[in-house]
């Protein structure tokens, strides 16, 4: 099994409601995020993509959500967590690679690469995944 990863970063204020403690006031965060793609299979060239282009979709989606007010996306219900941020990253990464052609959606035995997680950081010490659960 293979696997590269991209990362790049963004900056974007949110609160969480329903949350007691100071995050639930406005605040703002410097998120660094990593994308991992995995496969079985090297392309003609030895690699399992392209960096170049999984890098130009996660910049895509980021640049969606850099410079924000995080709450005012509907996609978060007003609780922006850094789970629901990683989430929105993956489902939106899968989109935009579509758009240039490249099927990274995950199929029972492929071979080819396939977006496996996204990791967002809040800080340095901390981070939320989301990723492909392969059971049930």
């Amino acid at each position: 099994m293979f696997e590269v990863r991209v990362e790049d970063d963004f900056a974007a204020a949110h609160f969480l409601r329903d949350y007691h403690g100071k995050c639930e006031n406005l605040h703002g965060h410097n998120y660094k995020v990593f994308v991992h793609v995995r496969g079985n299979k090297l392309n003609e060239g030895g690699m399992l993509l392209d960096f170049s282009q999984l890098k130009s979709c996660l910049k895509e989606v980021l640049k969606k959500i850099d410079h924000t007010n995080l709450n005012d996306m509907s996609i978060f219900e007003q609780n922006p967590s850094a789970e629901r941020i990683a989430k929105y990253i993956f489902d939106s990464v899968l989109e935009s690679a579509k758009k240039i052609g490249l099927d990274l959606s995950y199929s029972k035995g492929k071979q080819e690469a396939y977006l496996f997680a996204v990791d967002v950081f809040e800080t340095d010490r901390n981070r939320a995944r989301y990723c492909l659960s392969f059971t049930g």
